[in-house]
């Protein structure tokens, strides 16, 4: 095996493995911000929120990223230049590229997990605690701040590491959308070269590292903030 063109490839692999992070954070991070909401009209929400609700996480869950990818790529992504004054528009440099559609994309199908882990977790947070705050006078959105939603996410720790370790697989799939992420510079670089295994390998070592430190940062949050039964 050679790894000698690590040192005429390193930008393309830098600038691919900054792509694979963005598409991380911007997905987890928007994502989580949409379960919250999702997992609250699922436990507290009317009928009609809760039926809603359920059916953004049924279809997202039900079906698999890589349709959902395609249909937001060559689906939306084929009417978005119809509109009238799109392209002269600022936002026309965004939407014409591929990672915005796997960022959106990733976002709404992780969010739809998410959010049954906060469901669950909202769920699971002792009644008594929330009946303290309301003899104490706290209004709903006040109990929902410091009580309920701060309970949740400390029982759903754990599971809210394996999902972000879990979307940090799914990144590749970008590839299929010309999003230059990591995995596919591993793929031009094998074309470059005709090297099967060694670009592979680069790839691999960097998705483990990279959960490694995911997996070490959530056990430390969990030791800083124990679940108190």
């Amino acid at each position: 095996m050679t790894f000698s063109w690590i040192s005429s490839y390193w930008p393309l692999l830098l600038t691919g493995a900054v792509q694979t992070l963005s598409l991380l954070a911007i997905s987890v991070v928007f994502g989580f911000i949409i379960a919250i909401g999702l997992a609250f009209a699922q436990v507290s929400g009317g009928p009609l929120v809760r039926i809603l609700a359920r059916g953004y996480c049924t279809f997202f869950r039900g079906t698999p990223l890589l349709i959902q990818l395609w249909l937001l790529y060559y689906g939306v992504g084929s009417l978005l230049p119809m509109i009238p004054g799109i392209r002269q528009s600022l936002f026309w440099p965004i939407l014409r590229e591929g990672f915005f559609f796997a960022a959106v994309s990733f976002t709404l199908n992780y969010a739809a997990y998410e959010a049954e882990v906060l469901r669950g977790a909202l769920l699971a947070v002792p009644k008594g605690e929330l009946e303290a705050g309301r003899a104490f006078g706290m209004r709903p959105f006040t109990l929902t701040r410091r009580i309920w939603l701060p309970r949740a996410i400390r029982i759903a720790l754990p599971t809210i590491g394996g999902e972000i370790v879990m979307q940090l697989k799914a990144t590749p799939l970008a590839f299929t959308v010309t999003v230059m992420d990591l995995y596919a510079v591993a793929t031009k670089v094998r074309q470059d070269t005709l090297l099967v295994y060694e670009p592979l390998i680069v790839v691999t070592v960097f998705y483990l590292i990279l959960t490694a430190i995911i997996a070490r940062s959530f056990r430390f949050l969990e030791a800083q903030v124990p679940v108190r039964r």
